[in-house]
């Protein structure tokens, strides 16, 4: 092939998006970073369930006979730094039937807590691969070795298929010591000396109790996990407040309305505890809780005070990000494809990046329109992106146009999107058209928050990163790639997978 032809030969929309609009497609490493980041096998505008589910399987198998070591450093990127957990899962069972030394080395990178494990478990035999044979139960006993007495008492339940016990069956790990032989033997259901485990005792005293009092005293004596109070008895207001004083950043966010509902956060001291724990920058970075789940938060909750403490704990999420230099244009699409946690998850992400330009930046919304959004560098986060409505179709090329027929010079353009045009101009032709007049270095950023496997842009355009997926590391990125950093596959070719080790941080999500 010549060297134009390789260069120039796919300059070309060569596809079509879901809408029959021509598109251009990405190399399979792209395509399959994007699944892994975006994927969550929930039914999306224009594909539901079983259709990805099928793709997905399709794209595992590709990468793990076509790019392995891509592959494995894909999942890990998708686990630790997307947080996501059923797609690279996925990835992690397909890729134990093929490359199992790679598999070996990512496990503990991928399977993080005791949920993750059963659902690997479930992935892999419902392909067919039954317990996944002698590498597979190597790794699973490992992991076994970790167990604790909070992994038992939260995690020994049957909702998701599988428990600590059936691992214990399917393994045979070897306890370390007297305590763990006991712990390994409780969850196997057999008798065991409980004098070892403290707080495995105060639970079965918990679905003995008779009062609750007792129950209370039993929860606090053995800093029982709201997981295992719950599984247990049936919880009054006094035990949710019992409760509220020992929950994760996380759990708490999960179930602010449950405890709204219990009437918990009637309490001016109980309210003022829930405010402090999400309002605590330090916990939430260390929670990595994915904006969505504030959106969701806010949009049960009615307490005032607690919708003021989400406002603040998302602008807290983004505080410790790298501010972006330069003039920016930021454009979030609205068109009709976008409703729900598309456009919820957009509009946080847009106005994020706007404060982080400290207000060096435009900010317009657009469908087959383009309107100014208006933001406030005052107002939070949450309250500006709900005001943010779904409407019309979709002309992706109608903001850059504006753009240029402003005269509007800026150094990046960022574009969030599902990518799915159905009018109007290309995108990446009115990208040319500007750059022709305004500069050939100003770089684009297209972040894609759908599954969707076409692009609006061609691989060879320099200029043009493309970011997929939803967690707040697209705010780095973007803020590296200004000062040069390569593509986000670039980025996870040129991990450092390393060596394992035997104890990880382990992570509550």
């Amino acid at each position: 092939m010549s060297t134009a032809k390789k260069l120039f030969g796919s300059l070309r929309p060569n596809t079509m998006n879901r809408e029959n609009y021509p598109a251009y497609t990405r190399s399979v490493e792209e395509q399959y970073l994007q699944m892994l980041l975006t994927n969550t096998m929930s039914n999306t505008f224009y594909a539901d369930q079983q259709e990805l589910l099928e793709e997905s399987a399709g794209l595992h198998q590709e990468m793990a006979h076509s790019n392995p070591d891509f592959m494995a450093k894909a999942l890990v990127y998708a686990r630790s730094e997307g947080f996501m957990r059923l797609q690279p899962l996925f990835g992690l069972a397909v890729l134990s039937g093929i490359r199992p030394d790679l598999f070996a080395l990512i496990f503990l990178k991928i399977v993080r807590i005791p949920s993750d494990l059963f659902d690997f478990l479930t992935i892999l035999k419902g392909l067919g691969r039954g317990e996944g044979g002698r590498a597979v139960k190597r790794q699973i006993g490992r992991f076994l070795s970790m167990t604790t007495e909070y992994w038992a008492m939260k995690y020994n339940g049957r909702g998701r298929g599988y428990s600590l016990g059936d691992a214990i069956a399917t393994a045979h790990p070897k306890p370390a010591d007297l305590k763990q032989q006991a712990l390994f033997r409780y969850l196997r259901g057999h008798e065991a000396n409980l004098g070892l485990l403290p707080q495995v005792e105060a639970l079965e005293k918990l679905k003995l109790s008779s009062s609750e009092e007792e129950s209370i005293g039993w929860i606090e004596r053995g800093k029982l996990p709201y997981e295992a109070v719950t599984g247990a008895i049936k919880p009054t207001r006094a035990i949710w407040e019992a409760l509220l004083h020992q929950m994760p950043t996380f759990a708490l966010l999960r179930h602010l309305n449950t405890l709204q509902r219990a009437g918990v956060l009637d309490q001016q001291e109980n309210m003022e505890y829930a405010i402090s724990r999400l309002t605590d920058a330090a916990s939430l970075k260390k929670a990595k809780i994915l904006p969505f789940r504030f959106v969701t938060a806010f949009r049960q909750v009615e307490h005032a005070e607690i919708r003021d403490a989400l406002r603040e704990a998302v602008d807290l999420t983004f505080d410790n990000l790298p501010e972006l230099s330069g003039r920016t244009a930021i454009f979030l699409d609205i068109s009709g494809s976008m409703t729900g946690q598309y456009l919820e998850i957009g509009a946080v992400f847009a106005l994020a990046l706007y404060k982080k330009t400290n207000g060096n930046s435009l900010f317009w919304l657009f469908d087959t329109q383009v309107e100014d959004a208006k933001p406030s560098r005052r107002d939070s986060i949450l309250s500006q992106a709900e005001r943010i409505r779904a409407r019309g179709g979709t002309d992706t090329g109608a903001p850059v146009r504006k753009l240029l027929k402003e005269g509007q010079k800026v150094d990046q353009i960022i574009i969030i999107t599902d990518e799915q045009q159905n009018s109007g101009s290309p995108f990446y032709r009115e990208l040319e058209r500007y750059r022709a007049k305004m500069g050939r270095d100003v770089k684009a950023f297209i972040v894609d928050i759908s599954p969707y496997r076409s692009a609006m842009v061609p691989s060879q355009d320099p200029n043009t990163f493309y970011i997929y997926g939803w967690s707040d590391s697209v705010l780095s990125f973007i803020a590296q790639a200004q000062q040069g950093y390569g593509a986000m596959t670039q980025r996870v070719s040129s991990m450092e997978l390393g060596q394992e080790k035997d104890k990880q941080d382990m992570v509550e999500e």
